[in-house]
């Protein structure tokens, strides 16, 4: 049970006589640090009490009166994801420790709280297993392919305006000016999400390539305002018989934070209200049926969409998690002022199978949605996830995921306070997307060894906008080898892998090396939306290479002036592609990047853009 805080009648009717549009907005103008922000919190959740039919009225009319979109943006972005909002608000104290972890995850205004204390439930360590001989015995590595963030619209319309007002473009939207500015072509614009057409071809180029595969979610649009129940059922039934038409291997997926509806919805309890994911996971366990045993279909749907299974032919556990049960932008994780340590027991279940997995003498990969990492994992769960990460990092062959869009890696170390190439224990591999926001098409493929399952190479698949040919057929090219890249910078024996070790060399190896860390910076969009990155952002980026651990990522929230996340404030204003929404900001870091890539115009994003324009926009007025 939470505590909620209760406020009486009196107070509750002043709140009422407060909370109307331009008093939130003053109330908004005034959250410019972490102190002001619980304050405003005060105010909201003096609007949630009202009700959720309040809240969502009063939010989308500030919205549209300070017009930070399209008025169906507005109403649909808000009315999707306010609800949720409303009731975690309800559910807390203005002035506690999730209230500042709220500030921080959505607004931006203060910095992540400490690391509330927990430890895991760690079967002891058995005795150290002999490590098996790598390819230098002689035997050749197999391929897989991971792929990510498809992001297919299936409303994408050749020919309409890909320079359009909106938070995503490339649809006919009725209330757009004809002709179109600039016609959107055939296989995608770095305005819009990937067609129908991007992705087939996609799919064509990989079957090619693997022996199987693994996709770390997304596969819905990021037009947020306008997605529901219905057309994620729809996407997902398609896409997954697409997969299976178009390859004749398994793929094994995890679930994405845009994979359900309202975006980012996956509450703590099967059902709150009329809100429910469990139609998700009874949609994947049945959909993902063509490739997992039957153990792994009712993990699906009874462990929240994660599932564990054995690769075909090999001595290979894979464990897919829901991480977005520790995504900051899912609300529900601000429910209570004694939030759990561990949501649906997807920690347990990890533990369960990687002991599983030791007893059986298996190696591992755990595969999942947002990179525990990163800067919008909840750095609580993500210290627990690391606990874990270091009782059976020896077991763990490698870790997988998406979210980013961008072409990243994250190392984890035994020690985080001296972090070198001797503490470096284990790697998570950070693919980037098929969708042209993030920058140009691509893929990964994994040269993997048959005996230890360590990643020998990692090649990326591309296909370049800017080719003259591209619009009618997408060239895909081997972009470029981190072995033949990255290898010659730390003199990687011929035989070793590229593992935790090698990428932290890697890093020391950008600190010394301009032109190698600025090739880098590169690939991360390849070569698309390229943004400078100067020594402040350089040290940032590194850190970020240096952090599977949420709390050592470096990444600081700025308050100041302008409210909301500051990282995505930067991404928006300083972004210099013909769409300031889905260009790289120049001096913020990778880690800092991915926010408008991978939340679109929910309700978090909104909200963030609330007090700039309240400062542009000056005195506004209320029919």
């Amino acid at each position: 049970m939470y505590l909620r805080v209760l406020f009486p009648l009196p107070i509750l009717l002043s709140f009422a006589s407060a909370l109307k549009p331009d008093g939130l907005i003053s109330a908004f103008k005034n959250a410019v640090d972490c102190d002001s922000c619980h304050a405003l919190l005060v105010p909201l959740k003096g609007l949630a009490e009202l009700g959720d039919s309040a809240f969502v009225k009063t939010m989308v009319e500030v919205c549209k009166v300070l017009k930070l979109e399209d008025d169906d943006v507005c109403v649909g972005g808000i009315t999707e994801q306010g609800p949720i909002l409303a009731h975690a608000l309800r559910g807390i104290s203005p002035l506690g420790t999730t209230a500042t972890k709220l500030c921080e995850g959505t607004f931006g205004l203060c910095q992540p709280p400490a690391v509330n204390p927990y430890t895991v439930p760690l079967p002891a360590p058995g005795p150290p297993a002999a490590r098996k001989q790598s390819v230098s015995a002689g035997k050749t590595p197999f391929q897989v392919v991971h792929f990510s963030d498809v992001h297919i619209d299936r409303e994408y319309v050749a020919g309409s305006d890909a320079n359009c007002k909106k938070p995503i473009c490339c649809r006919d939207f009725a209330d757009e000016a004809k002709p179109p500015i600039e016609p959107a072509g055939a296989f995608g614009n770095p305005n819009c999400d990937s067609p129908v057409g991007l992705a087939k071809s996609m799919l064509e180029q990989i079957s090619a390539h693997h022996t199987w595969s693994i996709f770390t979610g997304d596969v819905v649009e990021a037009a947020v305002w306008l997605v529901n129940k219905s057309e994620v059922t729809h996407d997902i039934r398609r896409f997954n018989h697409e997969l299976v038409a178009a390859l004749n291997a398994p793929v094994f997926p995890a679930i994405g934070n845009h994979d359900s509806a309202p975006v980012n919805n996956f509450p703590l309890d099967a059902t709150v209200g009329y809100f429910d994911a469990q139609w998700v996971f009874d949609l994947e366990g049945k959909q993902w049926a063509h490739w997992t045993n039957r153990t792994a279909k009712r993990e699906v749907k009874h462990f929240s969409g994660s599932y564990s299974i054995t690769a075909p032919g090999t001595n290979l556990r894979i464990i897919s998690l829901n991480t977005v049960y520790w995504y900051k932008q899912n609300f529900w994780l601000y429910e209570s002022d004694t939030p759990e340590a561990d949501p649906r027991e997807i920690l347990a279940f990890m533990v369960s199978e990687l002991q599983a997995a030791e007893d059986a003498g298996q190696r591992v990969w755990i595969i999942g949605h947002m990179p525990p990492g990163c800067e919008d994992a909840l750095s609580d769960q993500s210290n627990y996830y690391d606990q874990i990460v270091q009782r059976y990092h020896s077991i763990i062959a490698g870790q997988f995921f998406g979210h980013t869009h961008y072409d990243e890696f994250e190392i984890a170390y035994s020690n985080y306070e001296a972090r070198g190439a001797d503490t470096a224990v284990n790697v998570a591999w950070i693919a980037p997307a098929l969708t042209p926001r993030s920058g140009n098409p691509a893929f990964r493929v994994y040269d993997v060894d048959p005996e230890t399952y360590e990643i020998m190479d990692s090649k990326v698949y591309s296909a370049d906008l800017k080719n003259p040919e591209y619009q009618t057929k997408p060239e895909w090219k081997l972009y470029y080898s981190a072995r033949a890249e990255y290898g010659p910078l730390v003199d990687l024996a011929p035989t070793a892998p590229l593992d935790a070790r090698f990428w932290h060399d890697v890093t020391e190896a950008f600190e010394r090396n301009e032109t190698a860390f600025q090739r880098y910076n590169t690939f991360l969009t390849r070569g698309g939306h390229v943004a400078p990155c100067d020594a402040a952002c350089k040290k940032a980026a590194i850190c970020q290479m240096r952090a599977a651990r949420a709390q050592d990522n470096c990444h600081v929230a700025k308050p100041g002036t302008t409210f909301g996340d500051t990282e995505r404030d930067q991404v928006v204003m300083t972004g210099t592609g013909s769409s300031t929404t889905t260009t790289p900001a120049p001096a913020s870091g990778p880690s800092a990047r991915q926010h408008a890539q991978c939340e679109g115009a929910g309700i978090g994003y909104l909200l963030s853009q609330f007090s700039r324009k309240v400062a542009i926009a000056g005195p506004v007025r209320f029919e």
